[in-house]
């Protein structure tokens, strides 16, 4: 996938970060909001972003998805909980035709314990993903240090099996660009997560997970199908933050990416992860 050309000029208010490849006019970033939230909150699919409203590269996609979460939590969507990893498994990558992680937001109003149960027809496409998640006990991030797998692991307080909740908010999400969807929150709309537990008992890197649909085996998958160990993953996460000045806060639920291709899923379907040492969780579509 490629990128759009860039945003039309004019005499508009702009925002300038040139230093982060940013250089876009606000009222356009405004707009594409606008088209992403209609999306969102009235379950309207959206055909591809507007030539003009297409994000030009990463930086753009990420500033816009910054408005994109300010104006959700500010019309009572729910607060950012936690973030989740897109595309840090092959499986993943070789899906949507994406090699490089991407981030989104875990709103409050969208995580469930245990056996979570959705409603179908509040979301417009959804599907389910097979994920390793996390727990921070501490904050994690911009402090100019470069993390790896080791140094994160003493930030993290838990680990749980989850369930990813994914929407397709588009008409036909393979024809749109990467940045695009960035901006979207990368298909991001909820998370079922299992207990809690213990991350110095459990070898991530070798655990092996299931996801089942209506009781029949959709995939599986092992820990270091994630960038070689789950950590890995969190560690990107915590140097992407860092490099934008910002961090990762205590008692977020950090999803580290999927271990299976996402199952798109049928009003009734009842969807269970069963991860060796972790548990199981499920998710019921009514």
């Amino acid at each position: 996938m490629c990128p759009g050309s860039s945003p039309g000029r004019g005499t508009f208010e702009r925002f300038d970060d040139s230093s982060n490849g940013v250089d876009m006019d606000i009222a356009l970033g405004k707009e594409a909001v606008n088209l992403l939230s209609q999306a969102r909150l009235n379950k309207i699919p959206l055909p591809r972003l507007p030539e003009k409203l297409r994000p030009k590269n990463e930086s753009e996609a990420y500033y816009i998805q910054s408005l994109f979460h300010k104006y959700l939590v500010s019309s009572g969507y729910g607060n950012i909980s936690g973030r989740k990893i897109g595309c840090t498994s092959e499986v993943m990558q070789n899906y949507l035709g994406i090699k490089t992680p991407c981030v989104g937001a875990i709103y409050s109003s969208g995580i469930q314990k245990i056996h979570g149960k959705f409603l179908f027809d509040d979301f417009i496409r959804p599907g389910v993903e097979c994920e390793i998640a996390v727990i921070l006990g501490t904050d994690l991030g911009d402090n100019g240090f470069e993390y790896d797998r080791n140094s994160v692991e003493p930030f993290v307080s838990s680990v749980m099996c989850a369930i990813e909740i994914v929407d397709d908010r588009w008409i036909d999400y393979k024809s749109v660009d990467t940045y695009s969807l960035i901006s979207d929150d990368f298909f991001g709309s909820g998370c079922v997560v299992g207990a809690y537990k213990d991350p110095a008992s459990i070898n991530l890197k070798e655990i092996n997970g299931r996801i089942l649909v209506r009781d029949k085996l959709a995939g599986m998958g092992v820990g270091r199908d994630i960038m070689g160990h789950p950590f890995e993953a969190l560690a990107w996460l915590a140097n992407f933050f860092s490099y934008r000045k910002d961090y990762l806060r205590k008692g977020e639920i950090i999803s580290l990416g999927s271990i299976v291709e996402t199952i798109w899923v049928n009003k009734g379907d009842q969807v269970e992860v069963r991860m060796e040492n972790l548990g199981n969780v499920k998710v019921d579509f009514l």
